[in-house]
């Protein structure tokens, strides 16, 4: 077996970021099978999106996030950088399951706030090697700062 040319390496390693956030969105869509009923049979503050924004949305904040964590990882960033991708990852996971599957409002409510911490925790690090990585997750931080503010009015007002 031949080994890999370096030139390719970099580009292959965007496979694992790739994977990991497809996990996510994978996990995401399948407890999300019901949420267009879930959503529209809930009461919604005024500010509420449509529900047909989030699938075009998250698709394109997914796309961002793996380029960030491979950017980072190709930068020579530190390993606790990739350790607090993971866990926004895995808190990422979490809240739709908790949201629409469980109807557990309050935990999904706990969770994105921890998100929200994770996802600034993430970046930081991130600054420190790869402003680009960085900046890519700063949709997603401004996404889920609306999210979090959204789960909240949700909570109070059901």
């Amino acid at each position: 077996m031949t080994a890999i040319p370096g030139r390719f390496r970099a580009p292959l390693a965007f496979l694992p970021f790739l994977a990991a956030v497809a996990v996510v969105a994978l996990v995401g869509g399948l407890a999300a099978a019901g949420a267009r009923s879930v959503y529209s049979g809930l009461d919604l503050p005024s500010f509420a999106p449509p529900a047909w924004l989030f699938g075009p949305v998250w698709t394109v904040l997914y796309l961002a996030i793996a380029v960030s964590g491979w950017l980072y990882w190709k930068s020579g960033g530190a390993r606790a950088g990739l350790t607090w991708y993971a866990v926004q990852l895995a808190l990422n996971a979490a809240w739709t399951p908790l949201f629409f599957a469980a109807g557990a409002y309050g935990l999904a409510l706990a969770d994105i706030v921890l998100l929200d911490a994770a996802i600034v925790v993430t970046a930081l690090y991130f600054r420190r090697s790869s402003r680009v990585s960085a900046a890519l997750l700063v949709p997603y931080l401004a996404w889920t700062l609306y999210a979090t503010a959204l789960t909240a009015a949700i909570v109070v007002l059901n």
